[in-house]
């Protein structure tokens, strides 16, 4: 009876030993790259838009260019409260730029994660990181995807990596937060964008119309815990 029990005890412990070992093996890493700046074929993952598109005089480029970190990413413009003489577009506000990433083949599985960092380098403005999931609504005519978003204070002249806790990011409606309990779907991200206002932002940071510039070398999803 005692051998029985010893293998049996040897048997548990190896299964035991077996599903730490593949716990380990299927536990993603600690820091997931999600776009990096370091060749001018990212360009192609991005698009641009602005307040152009309904009648304001904002505007904005994004190109690669070498920096102290080797290539990274410029996204720069001049933010116009302005709008077209005559324009067709009753818009309520200008003064927007923003880069947008063209949507993942898919999507991409954030669930193991709870940060977004971004290695930035930037002029005092206040950004929006934005993330962009597969839509919770479930109604005729309504394709647009669900947006998530946070602040993100850029200091001037200096690189610097902003740490976003997934949970601060808010649920968004074209631009404006939606009062209501909703959690964020991270297995189904589809893509992501950095935007700036000419208002808005956090105390502190510069605003108002007028240029704006970051330099981005990197956009990651971290996991802080194990």
């Amino acid at each position: 009876m005692s051998r029985f029990r010893s293998l049996w005890q040897a048997s548990l412990n190896a299964t035991k030993r077996a599903i730490a070992w593949n716990a380990e093996d299927l536990m993603p890493p600690t820091e997931r790259y999600i776009f990096t700046f370091n060749s001018k074929e990212e360009l192609k993952r991005w698009h641009l838009y602005s307040d152009s598109e309904y009648g304001g005089l904002s505007s904005a480029s994004l190109e690669i260019k070498e920096s102290e970190n080797g290539l990274s990413g410029i996204f720069s413009g001049n933010l116009s409260s302005d709008v077209t003489e005559g324009s067709k577009w009753n818009i309520s506000r200008s003064g927007f730029c923003g880069m947008r990433s063209k949507k993942f083949d898919g999507f991409i599985d954030l669930d193991a994660y709870d940060t977004i960092a971004l290695k930035l380098k930037g002029d005092g403005r206040c950004y929006i990181s934005t993330i962009y999931t597969e839509n919770w609504v479930n109604s005729p005519g309504q394709e647009e995807d669900n947006s998530w978003q946070s602040f993100v204070f850029v200091p001037k002249d200096n690189w610097y990596i902003a740490k976003i806790p997934l949970g601060r990011y808010l649920p968004t409606w074209r631009g404006n937060v939606i009062d209501a309990n909703l959690e964020m779907n991270q297995s189904r991200i589809l893509g992501m964008s950095l935007s700036v206002n000419a208002e808005g932002g956090v105390p502190g940071a510069r605003s108002g119309p007028g240029d704006f510039r970051f330099e981005i070398d990197w956009i990651k999803a971290l996991r802080s815990t194990q």
